[in-house]
C-alpha cells in the first residue's frame, strides 16, 4: 500500500501535515504498458493496432461495466481506474481544509500541468488555458471577439449546437451575419471542403468557424486546408477549430491547423476527468480576446485571464495529468490506429448487408472512431432502442439536419467480442426487424 509520504512525493506536494489518503488498487500501471510495448518498439501502429493482447492489457486499466455495451464514447469518454482514484484522493484531501489545500497545496500543480498539455498539444504553455468543456473554451472565443454589425462569420450546419446557439445569440445581440454551409456528407475530398469555405468568403468574412470532426458522423474536416483556401480570398480573416472530438483521437499537434483559437474537452478522448476542458489562444491574439468571465485585466495578454471561473474542481483538473501520463503511455499514433480498426473491424462484416447503410468515410484521412449506420425502413430511434432493448449495446440515435443514423462509438478498452455483438445485432434488425 502506497504511504501517505510516497503519494504526496509522488504528486510533487510538500508535507501536508495530518492527512488520511486511502491506498489505491488500480491493476494496470504505466509501468505494465511500457513493459507490454518494450518488445514491440519496432512496430508501426497498424501492427499494434491488431495486438488483442495489448488492447486487453489496456481494457483492464478501465471500469468496464458488466451489464452493457459502450459504444457511445462520443458522447465523453471514462476515466482509466487510476485517473478516477486520484481525483478521489484529491477530493479527499480538499475536505479535511478545502480552501488551504484546494487553493494552496493542489492549484500548486496548474503550471506544471499546462506545460503538460502544451507538449501534448504541441504549443506554447503561455497559449493554454484550462477550463471545463469544449463549449465554455468555444463560448469564450466566440463571446470574446471584437466584432460589430455586418461582420459575417462562416459557419455550417452541421456544427455542434452550443456553438450554433452561441452565434445566433451574438447575431441578435449585435448584428453580425451569420453565413451557412449546408454540407453534403460523408465526403472524402479536401477540395470540396476547401470550396465550400472559400466559395462563401466575402470582403466582409471575419471568422470562419470550422468543426474538426463533426460530432454527428465523425467526418473529419481538413481544417488547415480550408484556413489557406479561406485566407487566399480574405487574408484578415480568423480561423476557429472546434476539436472536441479530435484531440486525444487522432494525431496531430495544434499549430498544424493553421487556425487561430481551438477548444476542446479532455474529458472526450483524453479520457480526463468529467468537467474538464482546454482553450488555446494563439499568443499574438491573447490581448484582443475578451475573457468570458471578468477578469482583473481583460486586455492581459496573460493567458490566465480565461481561467477567471470562481470556484472549480481543482481535484479534477490535477486528475488531468494522469490522463495524459496514460495516453501517452499507449501513444497517439497507436491510439488513433487501434480506433481505426475497431471501426474497420465491425463495418467490413456488414458493409455487404442488405439495406445495411453507413454514414462515415472508412479512410483513416477522413474518420477515426466515430461512425453511423442506419438500416432502410427503420427509424435511427427505434433502431437505438432496440441495440439497447435486446442486446444492451448503448448507442445515440442522431437527427440531424440532413444526417440521420445511430452513431457508434468504440473505444481503446472496447473488445472484439463486444464489436461482435454489435454486428450480430445489426443483423438481426436488418433481417428481422426491430419491433
Amino acid at each position: 500500500m502506497a504511504s501517505r509520504r510516497q503519494f504526496l512525493k509522488k504528486s510533487g506536494l510538500a508535507a501536508l501535515g495530518s492527512l488520511h489518503i486511502p491506498s489505491f488498487s488500480s491493476r494496470i500501471t504505466i509501468t505494465d504498458i511500457e513493459a507490454a510495448l518494450h518488445t514491440k518498439s519496432r512496430l508501426a501502429p497498424d501492427q499494434i493496432a491488431a495486438d488483442e493482447d495489448f488492447w486487453s492489457l489496456i481494457r483492464e486499466a478501465y471500469s468496464v461495466s458488466p451489464s452493457l455495451i459502450n459504444l457511445n464514447n462520443g458522447g465523453v469518454s471514462p476515466q482509466t481506474q487510476h485517473t478516477q482514484e486520484m481525483e478521489y484522493k484529491y477530493i479527499q484531501m480538499s475536505n479535511e481544509a478545502p480552501s488551504y489545500y484546494m487553493w494552496r497545496v493542489l492549484d500548486q500543480g496548474r503550471e506544471p500541468l499546462r506545460q503538460k498539455l502544451a507538449l501534448l498539444a504541441g504549443c506554447e504553455a503561455r497559449e493554454i488555458a484550462i477550463d471545463r468543456n469544449a463549449t465554455e473554451a468555444l463560448e469564450t472565443i466566440i463571446f470574446g471577439l471584437e466584432m460589430k454589425a455586418g461582420d459575417e462569420v462562416i459557419l455550417t450546419r452541421q456544427d455542434y449546437p452550443n456553438m450554433i446557439h452561441a452565434w445566433n445569440q451574438r447575431t441578435q445581440r449585435d448584428g453580425i451575419k451569420l453565413v451557412w454551409l449546408n454540407l453534403d456528407l460523408p465526403n472524402e475530398s479536401d477540395g470540396y471542403f476547401e470550396e465550400q469555405f472559400q466559395n462563401a468568403v466575402t470582403d466582409r468574412t471575419r471568422i470562419v468557424h470550422i468543426t474538426h470532426m463533426i460530432n454527428w458522423m465523425g467526418q473529419i474536416q481538413p481544417v488547415k486546408k480550408i484556413a489557406d483556401a479561406v485566407r487566399k480570398k480574405n487574408p484578415n480573416i480568423e480561423v476557429i477549430s472546434d476539436s472536441a472530438h479530435t484531440f486525444g483521437q487522432i494525431d496531430f499537434k495544434i499549430p498544424d491547423l493553421g487556425c487561430d483559437y481551438l477548444g476542446t474537452s479532455l474529458h472526450k478522448w483524453l479520457c480526463a476527468p468529467f468537467g474538464t476542458g482546454m482553450l488555446w489562444v494563439k499568443k499574438e491574439k491573447i490581448p484582443s480576446l475578451w475573457p468570458l468571465f471578468g477578469a482583473d485585466d481583460p486586455r492581459s495578454p496573460d493567458i490566465k485571464k480565461f481561467e477567471v471561473l470562481g470556484t472549480r474542481s481543482i481535484p479534477a483538473e490535477q486528475a488531468i495529468g494522469y490522463a495524459i501520463d496514460f495516453h501517452n503511455a499507449i501513444g497517439t499514433a497507436r491510439k488513433e490506429a487501434r480506433l481505426h480498426y475497431l471501426k474497420t473491424y465491425w463495418t467490413k462484416e456488414i458493409r455487404e448487408t442488405p439495406k445495411v447503410r453507413l454514414h462515415t468515410s472508412l479512410k483513416p484521412k477522413y474518420g477515426c472512431a466515430i461512425c453511423g449506420v442506419s438500416i432502410d425502413g427503420i427509424e435511427v430511434t427505434d433502431l437505438d432502442s432496440f441495440f439497447y432493448t435486446k442486446y444492451k449495446i448503448h448507442t445515440v440515435g442522431i437527427n440531424w439536419e440532413n444526417i440521420h443514423c445511430v452513431r457508434v462509438t468504440p473505444h481503446v478498452y472496447t473488445s472484439l467480442k463486444d464489436l461482435d455483438k454489435l454486428v450480430i445485432a445489426i443483423k438481426d434488425a436488418a433481417m428481422n426487424g426491430v419491433k
